[in-house]
Parts: structure tokens; sequence; C-alpha cells
């Protein structure tokens, strides 16, 4: 199995700005070659002081620009030729005074001339803001940070955290890995602009003790997939995890719990105010009918095992699609299976009364990083061949913005 790496085909301006930022400029560039893109860098004066160009050309393979009197590109003009190559112009690290430099619409040296002369509506710009968190607080900052914004920049990040300068606060430039994704989501086509979206991921725990419980293998990285997928398509998502270690997608707002009827008090009265419901998580069918308040402790070689009373948990999925046509989400049911999956799949969708369930075998799928889906509607099966659970995350989420653009359920 093999999926085109995140930026295949894409060609990125990289600018680096001055800041000790720009020690990660090299990683991020070997980050962006490593997902399929080609990078042109263009330093400042500045970021020369901080990296150098041998350094960045080195690990772009491409030579590198950082004067608008080079002779080398064709008619001498840089600021023209390569903007016009550019699917986006990247610049991390994005420093407080070249920020005032977009604001202002000054162009003193390439990189600003670059950005100002590209054309708006087909090379976008993206900043990656790096300073002191005092200078990212300032009112000067912010207001810049407003006018590049309205005159079209996407600004990523910043993080928060420990600061060359000893400090610790916002302003710090997200990591060249946290780039990468977020440069690889912006190309992403924007199917749910404007939704919302409610997505469960992970397991339960039902405990019997406070040692033991009742769990199963679901590693949670489908659904943390979709999140994400759905994140990128434009949605506000609202991700409820069982018990996972696995990072938050950017942009996506998590709630953390741990049984059945926790993630059923998470999800019902959230679910009136989402488009779109995704029951990913494996949650438990049953729970001990009560909790011992101290470990079960074995008796002796050959005592009896203790009888365990299980009842029944709340069905999150049915009790959503079962809310009134105004206030019901469009549903979407995920069906692990260990066989028959798509009988099995059949039967959930119409027991559960929902437009579409994503059937997959779950043995052959817990804890991996790719999966293959089956897609079950009133119209038929509809299978997703094997991939990344990336890139079918992806594919569902068009999947649902088609169905719901065609009208398959009626939603809010």
């Amino acid at each position: 199995m093999s999926n085109p790496p995140l930026l295949a085909g894409r060609h990125i301006v990289l600018g680096l700005s001055g800041g000790v930022a720009c020690y990660k400029a090299a990683e991020l560039t070997r980050e962006l070659v490593r997902a399929g893109a080609t990078v042109q860098v263009v330093m400042t004066e500045a970021a020369g002081h901080f990296i150098t160009r041998a350094t960045m050309q080195a690990v772009s393979g491409r030579p590198v620009f950082d004067s608008q009197w080079d002779p080398a590109p064709p008619a001498g003009m840089a600021h023209i030729d390569l903007s016009r190559e550019a699917d986006a112009i990247l610049v991390a690290p994005a420093s407080a005074d070249f920020i005032a430099q977009l604001a202002q619409g000054r162009a003193g040296e390439l990189l600003a001339l670059l950005c100002l002369a590209r054309p708006i509506e087909r090379c976008p710009l993206l900043l990656a803001p790096a300073m002191n968190r005092e200078m990212w607080a300032h009112p000067a900052t912010q207001r810049n940070l407003a006018q590049v914004r309205a005159d079209g920049a996407t600004v990523l990040g910043p993080g928060t955290g420990s600061q060359a300068c000893g400090e610790t606060g916002d302003g710090r430039m997200l990591e060249a890995a946290e780039l990468r994704d977020a440069l690889a989501a912006f190309f992403q086509p924007k199917h749910l602009a404007g939704r919302t979206v409610l997505v469960t991921a992970g397991p339960t725990f039902e405990p019997i003790d406070p040692v033991r419980g009742i769990t199963n293998h679901s590693s949670g990285k489908m659904g943390f997939a979709v999140a994400r997928a759905a994140a990128e398509a434009g949605a506000r998502v609202t991700l409820v995890a069982g018990p996972v270690h696995l990072p938050t997608p950017a942009g996506v707002v998590r709630i953390d719990v741990q049984t059945a009827q926790q993630m059923f008090d998470a999800v019902l009265p959230r679910a009136i105010s989402h488009d779109i419901f995704v029951a990913t998580a494996a949650v438990a069918d049953w729970r001990p009918a009560g909790t011992q308040a101290q470990k079960i402790k074995k008796q002796g070689a050959g005592s009896a095992a203790p009888q365990l009373a299980l009842v029944e948990n709340p069905d999150i999925l049915a009790a959503v699609a079962a809310l009134p046509l105004a206030q019901r989400p469009w549903c979407v049911g995920f069906a692990a299976e260990s066989e028959n999956l798509a009988a099995h799949a059949r039967a959930k969708l119409v027991r559960k009364g929902v437009p579409l369930v994503v059937g997959n075998l779950g043995p052959a799928t817990f804890g991996r990083d790719d999966n293959s889906l089956l897609l079950v509607d009133a119209t038929g099966d509809h299978p997703l061949p094997p991939a990344d659970k990336l890139t079918l995350a992806r594919q569902l989420v068009a999947e649902i913005a088609t169905r719901m653009a065609t009208g398959t359920e009626t939603a809010k």
C-alpha cells in the first residue's frame, strides 16, 4: 500500500526573517521535502545572522536567494519569478518587524518584496510568528496581525512555551511537524466550511474495581483522524475521546472521558448544537452492575471466581439519531466487526436509523496506522480501499459532505 505524500507536487517558497527560531527552519525544510514538496528558500539579511545559506541550500537542494539584486533569475526579477512558481509562500519564522513591514506594505528587501508582488488570488501567504511574549502581546503587533489577516494572510500559531530569552509564554514558533501538517491542511478542500462536527473516538473503560476494568483494543487513531480531517475541511470540531494517548489534532476542542456513561453525558447535550455526529468510538455495550471500592482479591488457589453481573450501557448513536429532526445532527455510525462485515454494518444502519454506517474489521486494524472501510448506506455498499487512516478519514469527510449536499437526510 502506497499513499501520496502530504504535499506531493507542491512548490513552496519558504521565507526566513530574523530570529533565533531560524534554527527550526532546517528541520522544517526537511519535513516539507519528505512530505513531497519542493522548497525554495528566501532569506532576509537578518535571518543570515542565525542560519547560513549553505545549510538551507543543503537541506532544500536548491540555491538560496537573499537579495532582490541577484542576477540569477530571468530578467533579474527574483521577486516576480519566485512567486509565480509557488503554490504558497510560508514565512517561518515571521518576526514582529517582518509582520509590521507586510502590514504597512513596505518592501525593503527581497522577501517582503516577494510577498507584496505575489499574485494574491493563486499564491497564498502563510505566516508562522516567532517573537518574545511581550512583543507578541504588544498592541502594535496585534494591530499588524489584524491587518495582514485582513489583507489575506493566514497566521499559523504561535505556540506557547519556553523562549530563547528565558521567558515563557505566547510567541514561540510552531514546531516543524506542526507547520508541515498545517500547510498540508491548508491545501485540503473545505468541504465542511461553516459546519460543526462532533466526533467520538477510542475505547471506553468500565471499572470493576480500582485496578481492573472492561475495555477493548480500540486505539482511537481512526476517530482522531476523522476529527483532524473534518477540521482540515473547514469545520469546527469537538472530539470526545475515551482513554487514549494521542495528541489532539490542531484546532480541535477535546473532551476526555473514561466510561460509556461519561461519553453519553458529554455527547447528548452537545449533539443538538452540531451539524454532524460521527460515532467512531468503540463504546462498551455493558458495564459492571456495581464497582467494588477495593481491589477484588483472590482467596487462594482453587477458590471460586467472583461472579460479575453486567448491565447495558446507554446507546449513544441511537440516542442522538432519535433526537427531534430540528435538533438532530447528520449521523454516521461505525461498525467494528470480526466477521460478516457488510451484513452486520447494514443491520446496524437499519437498527440505529442513520444515513451512513462505516464498517471495518476491528481485529485487523486495531492499533494500526492503516485501514480499509466499507461505507454502507441506503443505496448499497461502497468500499474504500486500504490506505492510511488520515487518507481514509479525508475520503470519508468528502463522502459525508457529498451526501449532505444531495439531501440523503435532512440536516440542520
